[in-house]
């Protein structure tokens, strides 16, 4: 099994700091690597927390993007978030569960890319109940929602989500490329897929 190459794997001369290289090599890129891995697969064990517990409940969502039949895929979705997050986070088949992670969130970008949040998500009626009932918002969001009746909150929500499925889905597909790294139960079996 080869380590996951270094991000400062130039010669030492080349650091403008070389006595740095022992820091960045035997302390900041392991650990760094491990983090990011628990916080990733942390996120997509929460995630998936509710499907679990249900895992036919997306049934009709998954046929709706045409993934048939809904009863497999629906749990499929499941084991890929939970199940897969807790591999990530202990680096275990970390290539494989990464890659179908990073395929399954390209899946969600897509969807909100072509799904985009419309008009139904704040309806007229909703942004005069609101108008009517201040209490419900704070002063930021009566000043950010109501003036244009909820368009510039719209467009921000459509942003993060596309921008949110994007980053998870590059950051596990870096984990396919890379693997585990160090402090993985990958790196301990010596060897990988």
């Amino acid at each position: 099994m080869t380590d996951m190459p270094e991000m400062t794997s130039s010669p030492r001369d080349r650091l403008i700091l070389p006595f740095l290289a022992p820091l960045y090599h035997g302390f900041a890129q392991p650990f760094g690597w491990l983090a990011v891995r628990v916080v990733i697969g942390g996120y997509l064990m929460v995630e998936g927390w509710p499907k679990i517990t249900a895992p036919l409940a997306m049934t009709g969502f998954v046929e709706s993007l045409g993934f048939y039949p809904g009863w497999f895929f629906s749990p499929l979705l499941a084991v890929l978030n939970f199940i897969g997050g807790a591999m990530i986070v202990i680096g275990l088949f970390t290539r494989p569960v990464s890659l179908a992670n990073a395929v399954m969130l390209l899946v969600t970008w897509w969807f909100h890319v072509s799904h985009p949040y419309g008009p139904e998500f704040l309806t007229p009626e909703g942004i005069e109940f609101l108008k009517a009932n201040l209490q419900y918002l704070t002063a930021a969001g009566q000043e950010n929602l109501l003036p244009d009746g909820g368009a510039t909150f719209l467009a921000l929500v459509q942003m993060k989500a596309e921008t949110n499925s994007l980053f998870w889905a590059g950051t596990t597909a870096l984990f396919a490329a890379y693997g585990g790294a160090h402090y993985s139960l990958d790196r301990l079996m010596r060897k990988e897929f």
